[in-house]
């Protein structure tokens, strides 16, 4: 280890969310890549009702959308790419390939029980009814994650509990969506905005650079059970802390990473 590296704290959780603004799937291990979680928000679909910018449709649009569960018909294929451990053997490092679209194939179960394939029309057409009039929707697939902003976010368990303190609501964790949850040795609440700039190693591996705080939307008022909103959660988050919570990440260096897993500061 660098002298001067410092171990920080360690991943609590992973997550990914392999449906933009569906619920997500925690998991043991995971590839973080250069576009960020393998099977991370790879399908998306898109509203005509969206700005050129940003088209896709999500709970902001139809808060149902945040209750259908996304299931892949072959999870041993989205563990990992499917060369890894050869591309990884090989000393000049060569960037791993990814699964297919078929390979990767999803199912998905609506909040009435009812199961899509993931390109059935008829999936589609129940969000279009749901967001309303206005909306026509269509599916899109990208092995590159459709994420916001950056590739890779973080949050502290710290940072959610302050909230929760600070709120007087029970803030589940899965309101911010992020893909890598850490326990902090320091045990402070927001103490991941101090990295902004830093470099972290993940893991054996993984290293990530620190690029921005998370600013945050309404995504973050809605219950990851039910859907309904709690605005004043987003309010306070705007007024105490500049609307920001959690950490933006780019990924230097690729590799797995498991639960658990120390995390190191090195820059």
């Amino acid at each position: 280890m660098n002298k001067a590296a410092k171990v920080i704290g360690s991943i609590d959780a992973l997550w990914r969310y392999p449906v933009k603004s569906m619920r997500g799937q925690a998991i043991e291990q995971a590839f973080i890549g250069y576009a960020g979680i393998y099977g991370d928000r790879l399908y998306a679909f898109k509203t005509s009702a969206g700005p050129g910018f940003f088209p896709y449709l999500t709970g902001r649009e139809t808060q149902d959308m945040l209750l259908y569960t996304p299931r892949f018909r072959h999870p041993e294929k989205a563990e990992q790419p499917i060369n890894w451990a050869e591309a990884e053997a090989l000393s000049v490092g060569i960037t791993p390939v990814f699964s297919s679209a078929h390979e990767l194939a999803m199912d998905v179960e609506a909040p009435n029980g009812q199961v899509y394939a993931i390109d059935d029309p008829a999936l589609a057409q129940q969000l279009a009814t749901s967001a309303g009039v206005g909306h026509e929707v269509s599916l899109t697939h990208s092995q590159r994650a459709m994420t916001d902003c950056r590739p890779l976010s973080l949050i502290s368990l710290q940072t959610g509990q302050q909230l929760s303190e600070e709120t007087g609501i029970d803030i589940d964790s899965r309101r911010f969506r992020a893909n890598i949850h850490i326990d902090l040795t320091s045990g402070q609440g927001f103490g991941e905005d101090d990295l902004v700039g830093r470099s972290l190693k993940l893991g054996d591996k993984v290293v990530v650079t620190i690029v921005e705080r998370d600013p945050r939307c309404a995504m973050i008022t809605y219950d990851p059970d039910t859907g309904e909103a709690t605005p004043e959660i987003l309010r306070h988050v705007t007024q105490q802390h500049e609307r920001n919570a959690g950490i933006y990440a780019a990924v230097v260096v690729e590799g797995m990473v498991t639960a658990g897993d120390p995390v190191v500061l090195i820059a």
